[in-house]
């Protein structure tokens, strides 16, 4: 299920000292696993992930590599996927086998559901006593190694379209898009094409200037077509560009999270996107979180528990700490 079983019998091999440390190891792997009910994105039989490796000195050391990993994995859940997520640390019962500590980070998603977007461990010495990963330190003593591991996969992607997409299509946040704005060209007639895809092909390149992931529409279809495929690929803004436009010196910019349509002049235009795109990146991450805030219900009772649990909740409640209880 994850490389601990190869990558640490090399590591035995490939430490002697306290010189050879701290061993940093990154790498995107595909895993293959048996899945009795795959669903797409979230658990499928193969998927590709980012896993990391490290070996260090101390358990200091360890621990402060497994939690920056986490802020690692948070910021770019809040701040590129706009998707608010819950840092803590797994229960006894829930932490990665063999680990002496997991830290998390847990989104909601709009079916009120919770998605575990990465994980961190901190693997103590656990796995460097199997599989043999010892060091000499400073007094020439030998030492076991102090280990970590944190993943993240294309899992994330799942938890993407689920918390923000929408029953026209997908719902994607700029920072992420392969595409941020995308001009649409109306050409109602031959006479028109000529203009409207020239002024179409200047204002992807004013936007690419401006490093905003810009493309150009240029196929003879009815607009209500394109407009409808770009909604369904979740492209952040579109812009509407056809020969009256062009006339008033003007274009509607159209906002895919909350259909707002804008009037802009062309000269304004390049400008009026790069806002637009920042308001939207930041209206997703303000939206899901206002959408967990008031999903997430205080309980003091356990009827209470049950009923917000069933209702799709985040609950906090009063907890021991005692297995049984959990």
């Amino acid at each position: 299920p994850t490389s601990e079983a190869i990558m640490y019998d090399v590591f035995s091999n490939w430490i002697k000292s306290y010189r050879d440390l701290p061993l940093l190891i990154n790498q995107w792997a595909n895993v293959v696993r048996w899945e009795m009910r795959t669903r797409l994105f979230l658990r499928t039989t193969e998927f590709l992930w980012q896993e990391g490796h490290t070996v260090h000195e101390t358990e200091k050391e360890a621990d402060e590599r497994a939690r920056n990993m986490l802020e690692i994995y948070r910021d770019f859940a809040e701040n590129y996927m706009a998707i608010p997520v819950i840092p803590g640390v797994k229960s006894e019962s829930e932490k990665f086998a063999g680990a002496l500590r997991t830290y998390t980070i847990e989104a909601m998603m709009q079916a009120g559901k919770a998605l575990q977007d990465a994980t961190s461990h901190n693997l103590g010495q656990n796995f460097a006593k199997a599989f043999n990963v010892k060091f000499l330190d400073q007094n020439n003593t030998e030492q076991f190694g102090w280990q970590t591991s944190w993943g993240l996969s294309t899992r994330t992607i799942g938890g993407l379209i689920m918390a923000h997409s929408d029953d026209k299509g997908l719902v994607l946040p700029p920072k992420i898009a392969s595409i941020q704005a995308v001009i649409t060209a109306i050409i109602p007639s031959e006479k028109d094409k000529a203009v409207v895809s020239a002024k179409a092909k200047e204002i992807q390149a004013s936007l690419k200037l401006a490093n905003i992931k810009a493309h150009a529409d240029l196929r003879d279809m009815r607009p209500g077509e394109k407009y409808f495929e770009w909604e369904k690929k979740g492209v952040p803004v579109r812009i509407e560009l056809g020969p009256k436009d062009i006339a008033n010196d003007s274009a509607i910019l159209v906002r895919r999270d909350t259909g707002e349509k804008i009037k802009v002049s062309l000269a304004e235009l390049t400008e009026a996107v790069q806002k637009l795109l920042t308001e939207i990146q930041a209206n997703l991450y303000t939206r899901a979180l206002e959408y967990q805030k008031a999903r997430t219900k205080t309980i003091d009772t356990w009827d209470d528990f049950v009923s917000a649990i069933e209702g799709g909740n985040f609950v906090l409640a009063h907890w021991s700490g005692d297995a049984d209880v959990e």
